[in-house]
């Protein structure tokens, strides 16, 4: 990791929500999934706070080979926002502790604040993480 990742750094992203990100997307083979509101999935939602924090530490991270995988996160989900309003993320590193991240993260969709809380993240190298992943395969 570069000198570079310290505290303060602070990232907005935004997107559109699709019927992709929909609560009955989330497991559309299951009955109940298929009948349930059509707005944004809190399973979404979790996935694009992560994303956010990612994209604001990729530029001091020795990316690629170096990565930051999620250990932690607590939001809330306080508001409803249907396909077709654009959300948006506002994420700030927050505490740097050798290889563990923590980040306050946010997010709106242009009406309603949507969630708020926080989340953690550790830098690992892809290749030795994803060796010692695979490990786990010879149990099968």
């Amino acid at each position: 990791m570069k000198t570079s990742l310290k505290p303060g750094i602070k990232y907005e992203y935004s997107f559109t929500v699709t019927k992709n990100q929909t609560v009955p997307a989330m497991f559309p083979a299951s009955d109940e999934g298929a009948i349930r509101p059509e707005v944004f999935a809190t399973g979404f939602l979790v996935g694009f706070l992560e994303l956010a924090c990612v994209k604001a530490i990729i530029p001091h991270l020795d990316w690629p080979e170096e990565q930051a995988v999620g250990t932690y996160i607590s939001i809330t989900h306080l508001a409803a926002t249907p396909p077709g309003l654009e959300v948006t993320a506002n994420v700030e590193l927050v505490d740097v502790d050798g290889r563990k991240l923590k980040f306050k993260v946010e997010a709106h969709d242009g009406i309603d604040l949507i969630s708020r809380g926080e989340h953690e993240r550790m830098i690992v190298d892809k290749e030795q993480f994803m060796a010692r992943t695979k490990k786990k395969l010879e149990y099968i």
